[in-house]
């Protein structure tokens, strides 16, 4: 059986020269990673994670080293305060063999508390943690420690993946009644709106689709849940409230998927509080491990795959540029190139790349497609992988087209006013 310790007693099981491993974004512990904030004795801890979701002051806490596998708002505003950030490129399928190499000492995670058979349901996370999890709580020589909240969804997974730990694995245990970071659905523009009609135009009923973080693939999902379509399955490494509104629309039916019939897949969930509700005790969706869901081979084994992802710049090759502004890391790899690959394997599959035409820097109207990169630009998807590219102008068919017809193409969809420097 577990300790049963306070977020501030298991803080100083840390040592000041140590190893920390946390899950992305909604599985990290909100309580015990403010009371590690509290310490101020660091001389080297090495903290490993992504998409951080709680505020503590951990990380702009001198001897505080953190490596992680994708940036969001919080790791910016931390990196323009000169905290020691440093980027670990990888996509998600791969954050859990690199976290077994990197075997911290101590790993933590959030679940919910106990069942009646001492199941504590992980909860809005699967991800590629689960493995490194369960191997600190079976090594002596390694910490496990796990936060139980009441406010969080009892979640499930499928078959051999459960999606739980048991209260016999875990080494000490936190009661917390912390609620889950809830992410802002912001208003979708306008500009938002014509994209996502463009893209729903590429999506059949019966399609098994992956929508990615952002206004866009949610206003896509919600197009589609008010739509005539439906008999959609999902398959999604991040389950949204566009996910969550096509379910209450009855348009998922999950039959065409092959290995995973009945269940919309993902392996975590981040939106509104009132996702989190849906969620709770909800066995239609499941969560599995990262490497199952973003395999490009799972992917492809489902019928009609549709994978909808953001970028922030394409040139005339169709290079796309999605994780970095001026060769600098904005956000991260994740697993949008798992789904563009899963999603190139079959013939009657779609891998949707959606921007905006433009953007505006210094007052100034820019092109987000380019005729070419500048130097230092950090290249995400590689012109090979990509299917369309859509803008509020339109669809740019890129796949099996030569250069200068992709140039053509996405001129097309390109702001009229740099049209003509694309087809120079």
């Amino acid at each position: 059986m577990p300790t049963e310790l306070t977020a501030e007693q298991a803080a100083t099981r840390l040592n000041t020269r140590d190893s920390l491993g946390i899950p992305l974004g909604p599985g990290q512990p909100p309580a015990f990673l403010r009371a590690l904030g509290e310490r101020e004795d660091w001389t080297d801890l090495r903290v490993y994670g992504a998409l951080l979701a709680v505020l503590t002051e951990l990380f702009s806490r001198q001897g505080v080293h953190y490596l992680s596998g994708f940036f969001g708002p919080l790791e910016r505003a931390l990196l323009g305060t000169g905290a020691d950030i440093q980027f670990t490129p990888a996509d998600f399928r791969r954050f859990g063999p690199l976290l077994q190499r990197q075997a911290p000492r101590v790993m933590t995670t959030v679940a919910t508390p106990p069942d009646a058979d001492g199941w504590c349901s992980l909860s809005l996370h699967a991800g590629g943690t689960i493995d490194e999890l369960r191997r600190a709580g079976a090594d002596p020589d390694r910490l496990l420690i796990v936060e139980a909240s009441e406010a969080y969804p009892r979640t499930f997974g499928l078959g051999e993946h459960r999606h739980a730990l048991h209260v016999d694995e875990i080494d000490v245990l936190i009661n917390s009644t912390d609620e889950p970071f809830a992410l802002p659905e912001g208003e979708p523009t306008d500009v938002d709106d014509a994209i996502a009609h463009h893209a729903v135009g590429c999506i059949p009923s019966g399609a098994t689709l992956q929508v990615g973080i952002g206004a866009i693939p949610n206003q896509i999902a919600t197009l589609l849940a008010e739509g005539g379509g439906g008999d959609y399955g999902l398959h999604t490494e991040m389950f949204t409230d566009g996910c969550m509104k096509l379910h209450r629309a009855g348009k998922v039916a999950n039959g065409r998927k092959g290995q995973y019939d009945g269940v919309s897949v993902t392996t975590f969930a981040f939106g509104s509080p009132e996702l989190y509700r849906w969620l709770d005790g909800n066995s239609d969706v499941a969560f599995l491990p990262v490497e199952i869901v973003n395999s490009p081979e799972v992917i492809s084994a489902n019928a009609d795959m549709v994978s909808v992802n953001g970028a922030l710049a394409v040139d005339a090759q169709g290079q796309v540029v999605a994780d970095t502004l001026d060769g600098k890391q904005f956000s991260g790899i994740g697993g949008a190139e798992d789904f563009v690959a899963g999603a190139g394997l079959e013939l009657a599959d779609r891998s949707l790349i959606c921007l905006p035409s433009t953007f505006t820097k210094d007052g100034e109207l820019r092109s987000r497609i380019v005729p070419s990169f500048g130097p230092g630009a950090v290249i995400t998807t590689p012109r090979h992988h990509v299917d369309a590219i859509v803008t509020e102008y339109g669809v740019a068919e890129l796949e099996g087209r030569t250069v200068r017809e992709r140039a053509e193409a996405l001129a097309a969809i390109a702001h009229p006013r740099f049209r003509d420097d694309l087809l120079g």
